[in-house]
């Protein structure tokens, strides 16, 4: 399969992470929290001490591309202070073997953890929160401006409002609160638009910089065709977490502090009697079958959705397109590997359509904590053993996959 696939030249295969869920030794809203499995991310997958350890892998694997976070919490210790310089140093460390490597970065400043003093201020739903993140901004920029030019505003903002405020699954555990999430949303989106305008002035003189967010996109809809009321809610919901959230962030004007658009796509939830037809929701495997419906551990797959929502998210945002994640969960090995190959062949289906598409980060590099669900959720092209100490990385067949795909990838003819 991997020597069918034909994409454009210096397109990115890559692999992605955020600090909260490999690092450890962190602190921001996560620290203290512990999850129903006992898992906490106080040590995570170690990768604040095996870095190297870790490009190396992704040299391996033959990636060309590491989207990778930096975390807020290790570099500001109070609004508009001057970044702490042994943080700052290693992660430029951490880049400059990226280059040895020749991985190039795409760094997220904001993936669902914020320091310690916007949480106690209020975190989001304060407006001071936004100039602050946009000094953060600038003060990283203008130091890693020559090793960094794809930057990655937020991770998700949807899913960080709607978990925060509307479903309990993030600090502060709240539910409910429209209100709350939607002022979220906005304040995040006036906040993307500041910290663009400072990325594109510390980068003057530099090589111009790429700059957009990633928007989880979940397909909702109706199980059955001719329920009216499941159909109605999942309009609702398509409309908050979806439309909504794609005006606040590209809608009119707004579009032109975004370069690009990052898209995370997983699968598509539908409703059968006002419940979510996925494992997330509690519904049990078995029920899942008996309905046909073909899911990982969190979310039903949707490969042919995939391609379609790429062509209709380039011609609505009439901006380029990077991949930013997609990935699925399960010990079923050669599920992950069937689930890969049928989203790559949409997106080749889609680029050669016409849409530019120009990077792919799987998701992800490590197992390792998936938020409130702990370690139960196996996403990595590296397996991690949690019950060593050591924490060794061990390829899977799903990661000698991928490198299958990238070495091919990379040096098939582009078409």
């Amino acid at each position: 399969m991997a020597g069918d696939l034909k994409f454009p030249e210096n397109f990115l295969w890559g692999t992605a992470t955020s600090p909260t869920q490999i690092e450890g030794h962190i602190e921001n809203e996560w620290t203290d929290y512990v999850a129903p499995d006992g898992g906490h991310c106080r040590v995570a997958c170690n990768h604040y001490h095996l870095y190297e350890q870790d490009v190396e892998l992704m040299a391996g694997l033959g990636v060309n591309a590491y989207r990778m976070g930096i975390e807020w919490s290790r570099l500001q210790s109070a609004p508009f202070a001057p970044l702490n310089q042994k943080e700052l140093g290693r992660y430029i460390h951490l880049l400059d073997c990226l280059k040895a490597a020749n991985i190039t970065p795409m760094v997220v400043l904001h993936h669902f953890s914020n320091p310690p003093w916007v949480t106690a201020a209020g975190g989001w739903l304060n407006p001071a929160t936004i100039a602050a993140f946009a000094d953060y901004a600038a003060r990283l920029v203008s130091v890693l401006k020559d090793r960094v030019y794809l930057w990655n505003t937020f991770n998700e903002p949807d899913t960080y409002a709607s978990l925060t405020y509307l479903l309990g699954g993030f600090p502060p555990f709240h539910k409910w609160r429209l209100g709350s999430y939607r002022k979220v949303i906005k304040n995040m989106a006036r906040a993307h638009m500041l910290a663009s305008e400072a990325i594109r002035r510390e980068c003057r003189g530099s090589r111009t910089p790429e700059i957009g967010i990633a928007k989880n996109w979940t397909f909702f809809g109706a199980f059955q065709v001719f329920a009216f009321w499941d159909y109605v809610l999942a309009e609702m919901t398509h409309h908050m977490f979806n439309r909504f959230v794609l005006d606040e962030f590209v809608g009119g004007r707004r579009r032109e502090a975004s370069t690009f658009l990052g898209l995370n796509y997983y699968g598509r939830a539908r409703l059968r009697h006002f419940q979510a037809l996925v494992p997330t929701n509690g519904v049990s495997d078995e029920r899942l079958k008996e309905l046909g419906i073909v899911c990982d551990d969190m979310f039903e797959r949707h490969p042919t959705g995939f391609g379609k929502l790429i062509g209709k998210l380039h011609r609505h945002c009439r901006l380029p397109i990077y991949i930013t994640e997609h990935g699925s969960a399960s010990m079923d090995e050669d599920f992950r590997i069937r689930d890969l190959t049928g989203h790559l062949r949409e997106l080749q289906g889609a680029i050669n359509d016409g849409v530019d598409v120009r990077g792919f980060f799987y998701w992800s590099l490590l197992d390792n904590f998936e938020w409130q669900f702990g370690y139960t959720k196996k996403f990595g092209l590296f397996s991690v053993d949690f019950n060593d100490d050591l924490l060794p990385r061990r390829t899977t067949r799903v990661g000698k996959f991928y490198q299958e795909i990238c070495m091919a990838a990379r040096t098939a003819s582009p078409h």
